[in-house]
């Protein structure tokens, strides 16, 4: 090729090495694109006729199947960076922009080392020099045109791609429970143990609804979960990995286990990129803005009601009550953890401990202090409302007692045979991994003892496993047998019978579980009325059944209903009765003090004095006899008798010098005195006295 007279080769570009920058997108390009490959490296000639000598021409390829979207991957482009900015750069050839980057970053990067280094750029057209002004708005536009040529290819791709996906002609990576048939059609993976393994999986998540108990189930029964990895040595071969909470969400969350066919799943977002990386993180879409989804596509594990009710589980299993969900069941002796509601502002209820060693429960609504800075909306004492409930509870489930017990025996059995038919399904498996090692060793000629000698140790390895995987299964039938026997029958019917003693029996995650299953929602509100808590129970069957508890209060101005009980006191009082037989008399009907303990004949005395109601007199109104008709004296008489003040008489009796008895507090005193001991109690007065003149 001959240079035009305005070619801006000079003698001092000359003098600088040219580089031909060489690049193709994939490895499938490379292979099967060859003479674009060829025709980039013919561009040497080019370099040649614009004077370069061919020792002076470098050629950098080692980005040969790496995509131009990005330089962090590219080496060759990092190198071709770093010539440049050393000033051995004269000339940098490319069959077109797209081949030196498909972003403007890199390109302007690119165009802003040129310009400061006087470094030409020519494609297969013409040379530009960054340097004029005209060469450098040609070379943006360029670069502009290379990254938006990208985006349409990208575009028509998507669009073909989700064309065909909308027909459910894609093929997608399926997780380990299906495969695609020879037909191409998907179905069950032939595996028996997958199979039975995943609907194990859905069993458990009905009976237990938590992920993390299915978890906790999979670890102590030794069950392993069957994946299929896209990456690693042998992608997408199923594998059996050890259960943990994150293989166990994805098998509940995938809807191919549901029979639908769903394409985009996740996209890509900005948000959450991390260092370095040049790809956006990605984020999972709701289930209502799937792009594609076909329902019933190809056979299931589960249905698509029981799939979205899995979903609804899952998200409730969240222990968020701001977006009222109610958690799974937590440790903690508050019955109703989650499913509490406020009566005033409708929102779902928190907990906290209080007291000395925090085992005390409270339930208690913070929204407006969390959101708005404002007062707490109430406060409820957990015992008495969790009192309540359990009675309801027990009362509802009475009737069905016997059932619940045959059921709950029905359910240890078909457990316990479902167990024992994963072991043997497990058992079977590495019996014929053990075959399938030994066959493989048989084949072998003897003479190639290379290969015999590693394959006589996979077949010992395997023999291993087998026979450790026997050891654990004889283990687990000693503690777990498959049938229960007679004795267990009996017992477990007994206890069926006896709910309040199953119910005392069971640990607090378990009650809670229990209530869930026929309670939906309890709300409080102890507004309504003093010293009381308002409770409406919502039932699982919709019916609702409303309750008035009382609650325990620090005075008796809080107390429920205190008109009722000032009555009945002075009923009892007008009865003839003293205090201590008051309180008994309020404790045998039920009542209770303030505080919620039974009532004691000093709390009677108390509540007589706040209301003012005398005390029972033993001789009515009359004033006090010296005498009483019993032979025992009073204050009065006791003092007259031994010759000393009623203040002495007092304070003989706080000593113990005298011996009398009060029906009650407040009631007069009866004081035991014989003849005997007045006379002995008169000589000592007298002495005391006497000897007070002599000393005075």
């Amino acid at each position: 090729m001959l240079l035009n007279l305005e070619s801006p080769v000079t003698t001092a570009h000359r003098a600088k090495l040219a580089y031909i920058y060489v690049r193709q997108s994939t490895a499938g390009q490379v292979r099967q694109h060859q003479e674009s490959t060829e025709l980039q490296y013919r561009l040497v000639d080019r370099a040649a006729a614009f004077g370069w000598p061919k020792e002076r021409i470098e050629v950098i390829d080692d980005d040969l199947g790496k995509s131009g979207t990005a330089s962090d991957v590219r080496g060759g482009f990092r190198r071709l960076i770093a010539e440049i900015g050393l000033g051995k750069a004269g000339l940098v050839l490319s069959l077109d922009a797209s081949r030196l980057a498909r972003n403007n970053h890199d390109w302007h990067q690119l165009l802003e080392l040129c310009s400061l280094f006087g470094v030409l750029i020519a494609d297969g057209e013409r040379v530009y020099d960054p340097c004029a002004y005209h060469d450098r708005l040609l070379l943006g536009l360029s670069g502009n045109m290379s990254e938006a040529e990208l985006h349409q290819i990208k575009l028509r791709l998507h669009q073909g791609e989700r064309q065909k996906a909308a027909r459910g002609e894609l093929r997608l990576p399926l997780p380990a429970g299906l495969a695609y048939g020879r037909d191409g059609r998907i179905g069950f993976n032939p595996d028996e143990e997958v199979q039975a393994r995943l609907f194990h999986l859905f069993a458990k998540f009905r009976e237990l609804r938590s992920a993390k108990a299915v978890m906790r189930h999979f670890q102590e029964a030794n069950l392993l979960l069957p994946v299929r990895p896209l990456n690693g040595p042998s992608p997408h071969d199923v594998a059996w990995r050890p259960a943990s909470n994150g293989r166990i969400l994805q098998v509940l969350k995938n809807p191919a286990y549901a029979g639908a066919y769903v394409y985009g799943r996740r996209r890509r977002t900005a948000i959450g990129r991390r260092s370095g990386s040049q790809r956006g993180a990605t984020e999972a879409v709701a289930i209502q803005d799937w792009p594609v989804c076909l329902k019933d596509a190809f056979p299931g594990y589960i249905d698509w009601e029981e799939f979205m009710a899995n979903q609804q589980r899952l998200a409730d299993n969240l222990n968020r009550y701001e977006a009222d969900r109610h958690g799974v069941p937590r440790r903690g002796s508050a019955l109703l953890q989650g499913i509490a509601i406020c009566g005033r502002c409708s929102r779902r209820m928190g907990l906290h401990y209080s007291g000395p060693h925090g085992s005390y429960p409270v339930y208690v609504c913070r929204a407006d202090q969390d959101q708005h800075g404002g007062q707490r909306c109430q406060e409820v004492r957990a015992p008495g409302v969790d009192a309540a409930v359990e009675s309801l509870l027990l009362e509802a489930l009475t009737p069905d007692r016997l059932v619940l017990a045959m059921a709950a025996l029905g359910e240890l059995e078909n457990e316990a045979r479902a167990l024992e038919h994963q072991w043997s399904l497990k058992r079977e498996r590495a019996r014929y991994e053990a075959e399938r090692a030994r066959r493989q060793y048989d084949a072998v000629e003897p003479e190639n003892r290379l290969v015999a000698r590693s394959l006589e140790r996979v077949w010992e390895d395997k023999l291993r496993q087998a026979e450790q995987i026997e050891i654990e299964y004889e283990s687990w039938r000693r503690q777990q047998p498959v049938s229960l026997a007679a004795a267990d029958r009996a017992q477990i019917l007994s206890l069926g019978e006896d709910l309040p003693k199953l119910w005392k029996a069971a640990s607090a995650i378990e009650r809670k579980q229990i209530l869930r299953l026929v309670v939906k929602e309890v709300i409080l509100d102890q507004r309504p009325a003093s010293g009381q808590v308002w409770m409406r129970v919502i039932w699982q069957t919709g019916a609702v059944s409303e309750h008035k508890i009382r609650r325990n209060v620090n005075s008796y101005r809080d107390y429920a209903d205190i008109a009722t009980l000032e009555a009945r006191v002075r009923d009892l009082v007008a009865t003839q009765k003293i205090d201590r037989e008051i309180a008994t008399t309020l404790n045998a009907e039920g009542l209770l003090s303030a505080r919620g303990r039974p009532f004691s004949g000093g709390e009677v005395h108390l509540l007589r004095k706040r209301w003012d109601i005398p005390t029972v007199k033993i001789n009515g109104t009359e004033h006090n006899p010296l005498q009483w008709p019993d032979g025992t004296y009073s204050i009065k008489g006791a003092a007259a008798a031994l010759s000393i003040s009623p203040q002495t008489v007092f304070k003989w009796l706080q000593k113990g010098r005298l011996s009398g008895r009060q029906l009650a507090k407040g009631m007069p005193w009866q004081i035991t005195l014989s003849s005997l001991q007045i006379a002995e109690l008169r000589t000592q007065v007298r002495r005391t006295n006497q000897s007070k003149k002599e000393a005075s």
